[in-house]
């Protein structure tokens, strides 16, 4: 009962957007807004809540990561462990590894249902990630499968006429290959499935394991956009590779700025302008009101990621302040 009420409070808010949005779409900026796990901001992440608080805030496109469980269905999940975001230890006390975390591949779909899902916590001292966002263990809220999430951000397409696109990532392919599965190969199949297909199908594609991405491109033969998300490790040097299978990059935001010259000012990178020569969209992460990266206010962290860094697009926990941000300039 209270999970219906919690829909139809969104349904409500996503009227209301919808109602005041009418002439969005011929409007909106060409800049990329990702609602990153959802309205991670004011929902624990990847839940349907969160995709459904997120779809009202018109981003253009809703995340979701991807961990299979142990009969092969895709979970929408940021983790390839359970600790931090759910009530596994207690439910299911005898199924860690060796290594104390509780694998997402060690359960079925059924049990995987079984638990809670909260806000992202320090699984030994129990205290939140982000304290200021949705209390921790309050309110009921349950893993779900990428089906699920794909069914309801086409149902609300359907139901709205808005037309939000879904951004999936493989998490850690090697790890499911070592655990016999091919994670990617079960994915683009579910996304067939649901007509996501090629470039034009709204639908992107990432993932961190160049490998893996290269070989969805020429082994899978994917037509999907497909973005190779890089983190500290990577050299620039690699662009010119990734540019031969990936049609954009996702640097960390850190990756973007080199420090200050002498005056105070931002010296960037040249990583954007280096993507863009190749022909590479760039797509930011992760942009965070509660996590500011030094930088005084979030309008200016907007500002120096879309216009200081020229970024084509932002993964953010807020997408309702990127929106109106991108909306006021």
């Amino acid at each position: 009962m209270y999970k219906n009420i919690i829909f139809i409070i969104f349904l409500i808010i996503i009227g209301n957007y919808n109602s005041k949005s009418q002439n969005k779409v011929v409007q909106k900026s060409k800049k990329i807004i990702i609602a990153h796990r959802g309205a991670s901001g004011y929902l624990p992440e990847h839940t349907l809540e969160s995709k459904a608080m997120a779809y009202a805030m018109y981003p253009d496109f809703i995340e979701q990561d991807l961990v299979l469980s142990k009969d092969g269905v895709p979970i929408v999940i940021h983790d390839i462990y359970l600790d931090d975001i759910t009530d596994v230890a207690q439910k299911f006390p005898k199924k860690s590894r060796n290594d104390d975390h509780f694998y997402v591949i060690d359960f079925t779909y059924k049990e995987l249902l079984q638990l809670s899902v909260f806000e992202r916590f320090n699984p030994k001292t129990k205290e939140a990630i982000f304290p200021n966002r949705f209390p921790y263990g309050k309110s009921q809220f349950k893993l779900h499968s990428l089906q699920d999430e794909i069914e309801l951000i086409q149902g609300l397409n359907k139901s709205t006429g808005n037309d939000i696109g879904i951004y999936p990532e493989i998490k850690n392919p090697e790890f499911h290959h070592q655990e016999g599965k091919d994670i990617s190969k079960i994915v683009l199949k579910i996304l067939s499935e649901y007509q996501y297909k090629t470039k034009s199908d709204n639908c992107i594609l990432q993932c961190f394991d160049a490998t893996e991405l290269k070989r969805i491109r020429k082994e899978l033969n994917s037509e999907l956009f497909l973005v190779q998300l890089i983190g500290l490790k990577e050299n620039e040097n690699h662009l010119k590779e990734f540019a031969t299978y990936a049609d954009g990059i996702g640097p960390w935001i850190k990756q973007l700025i080199k420090g200050y010259d002498d005056n105070g000012n931002l010296i960037f990178s040249d990583l954007v302008e280096k993507a863009h020569i190749l022909g590479m969209q760039v797509h930011a992460y992760t942009f965070r009101a509660d996590q500011l990266e030094n930088i005084p206010t979030f309008e200016k962290l907007l500002e120096i990621g879309f216009y200081g860094a020229n970024i084509d697009g932002a993964f953010t926990d807020f997408p309702d302040k990127v929106v109106e941000f991108l909306k006021n300039e």
